[in-house]
């Protein structure tokens, strides 16, 4: 039995975000055969009996990694709390945060190309010093291959240690609710959105809207529909993060802007302006008809992996969603959902009338979504987590009196004389170097290793 830290950065509340939930269910599943405390740095008001669940920062949260035998926790971990290093880390990259941030601020200028190159900067830190990486796709474990082969860590040691490197990074899908499939009440959405009639045909946006999506061309789409189908209604679910340090982004407000100029906002476009809660989403779900996601033909897509389309194979929903990521294709190729091109209003419409038409069996959605069933898709963290260990170079390293993860003595790695040790994008970069150092190999070597970094 490990005792196990698992992080989220993102409140463990009653009104979850896709990282809180993923964070959440992944400390569930370790539950049973471990001991677990999952920290909640911005907050946590939730419980379970299986685990110990609670907010920590700062000295606390130190106190917590110096209880552990191994921490899971999401990117940017190692910038935010250098100490984790001090233990076997598990690093969970399943949303590539600077390819989203492309898009965040939806304008290009010096203050814009900062914030990425400081995304990339705190990236970079978790790829040079965890010993273990969660992904969410094969797609996304190539993408993540390839950055962690540019930073020197694909290297002899760790494919000695293992030719498939599945022992460096591996993949854990987002996954699907152990609970049943809600029942097909739809009461709890009619009672939030009066105006929708008891057999209005709703289309549901079941998360967040952001910079990197398109609910510009869907919401054209359902203005075209409508006249077909009148009775037709598109509900957002998710209008602010429960997050408070995520504001509304530039194409929420513009969506808003949009319905209005289209007649569209509290009549044919429902809006809830907050945030469903995390045990309720299923009522919501069971009162619509069909689930979309539309997004544009941006770099993020390829590597992303929707967390709200899971939601929708568990609530037994066909799917509209916009072609060119993982969960698109194979939803289209088994018949429970249509993929469409970016932007394109028509395709979309007439994707969902088809869709309201003739829709795909319910029982067929559930059990091709059970393949994603959280039991199912986290074998790879729980044999990390049952014997959790060093990453092979670390060791390596160590044997080797080297103060950085790698193999010494091979140009161009971590830890290398030959290599140049990495370039600070501030002050903070620097300070963390410092303090993982210290975390990882004493006092003495960090006071030596300081001067380096200067």
């Amino acid at each position: 039995m490990s005792r196990v830290l698992a992080l989220s950065f993102d409140p463990l509340t009653d009104r979850m975000p896709g990282p809180a939930i993923r964070a959440w269910n992944l400390a569930l599943q370790l539950a049973p055969d471990h001991e677990v405390v999952l920290a909640g740095t911005a907050g946590a008001t939730r419980d379970h009996p299986a685990m110990t669940v609670r907010a920590a920062t700062g000295p606390e949260l130190d106190a917590l990694v110096d209880g552990a035998d191994v921490v899971v926790a999401p990117s940017s971990v190692v910038r935010r709390h250098p100490a984790v290093t001090a233990r076997p880390l598990c690093i969970d990259m399943y949303v590539p945060a600077h390819l989203e941030n492309l898009e965040a601020r939806g304008a290009i200028g010096p203050t814009h190309d900062a914030e990425v190159a400081h995304q990339v900067a705190v990236i970079n830190d978790d790829l040079r010093s965890g010993d273990f990486f969660l992904c969410a796709s094969e797609r996304q474990r190539d993408f993540w291959m390839g950055s962690l082969a540019s930073l020197g860590r694909v290297n002899p040691a760790t494919y000695a240690d293992d030719p498939s490197l599945r022992s460096l990074i591996d993949v854990v899908p987002f996954g699907i609710d152990t609970d049943p499939s809600p029942s097909r009440d739809r009461s709890a959405l009619r009672a939030a959105f009066p105006v929708i009639g008891p057999e209005d045909p709703v289309v549901v946006w079941g998360g967040g809207v952001y910079n990197w999506f398109d609910p510009e061309s869907l919401v054209q789409a359902v203005d075209r529909l409508r006249r077909d189908r009148p009775s037709v209604r598109l509900v957002f679910l998710g209008m602010r993060h429960p997050n408070p340090e995520i504001p509304e982004m530039r194409v929420a407000t513009e969506l808003r802007a949009t319905c209005r100029r289209l007649g569209l906002e509290g009549s044919t476009v429902l809006f809830n302006d907050g945030w469903i809660p995390y045990d309720e989403r299923g009522a919501y779900l069971a009162g619509a008809d069909v689930g979309v996601s539309t997004h544009l033909p941006h770099i993020e897509t390829r590597f992303s992996f929707r967390t709200r389309v899971l939601d929708y194979l568990w609530a037994g929903l066909p799917t509209v969603l916009t072609e060119g990521d993982t969960l698109s294709a194979e939803i289209a190729a088994a018949g429970i959902g249509a993929a469409v091109p970016p932007g394109d209003s028509a395709a979309i419409a007439a994707a969902i009338d088809a869709m309201l038409a003739r829709p795909p069996s319910r029982r067929l959605i559930t059990a091709f979504g059970s393949r994603y069933a959280w039991s199912a898709v986290c074998d790879p963290l729980r044999d990390y987590v049952a014997r959790p260990r060093r990453a092979a170079d670390w060791v390596a390293s160590r044997r080797a009196g080297s103060e950085g993860i790698g193999v010494p003595g091979a140009p161009g790695l971590p830890g290398s004389p030959a290599a140049a040790p990495p370039v600070a994008d501030d002050l903070a970069h620097v300070a963390s170097e410092v303090r993982r150092l210290a975390a990882r190999i004493g006092k003495g070597a960090a006071q030596r290793a300081k001067g380096r970094l200067r």
